[in-house]
């Protein structure tokens, strides 16, 4: 495993299971995590499609109230966002 593969292991921190996260999964096909405050939109993107195997469409990033980062990870269609949930032992 290369440096930049290794760095990207290290960017996604958790996932949320908030019940707004949840119903994103369902609706929206996007699964939210807490990731690096130092990664960006393309660093996550990439962790998540290395990780996890699927392809993204979007990501979306906010800091909370608690100085966290926040992404919202959008996958394509032919992938079910419920299914890494699963995996991750959200659902």
């Amino acid at each position: 495993m290369s440096m930049d593969e290794q760095r990207l292991y290290k960017i996604i921190i958790r996932p949320v299971h908030s019940e707004k996260a949840l119903a994103l999964i369902d609706r929206e096909n996007t699964i939210t995590f807490i990731v690096d405050r130092r990664a960006t939109k393309h660093d996550i993107k990439r962790a998540v499609e290395l990780i996890f195997g699927v392809k993204v469409l979007k990501v979306r990033t906010l800091i909370t109230g608690k100085g966290e980062k926040k992404a919202y990870v959008k996958l394509a269609p032919e992938y079910k966002a419920s299914e890494i949930a699963t995996q991750l032992g959200l659902m």
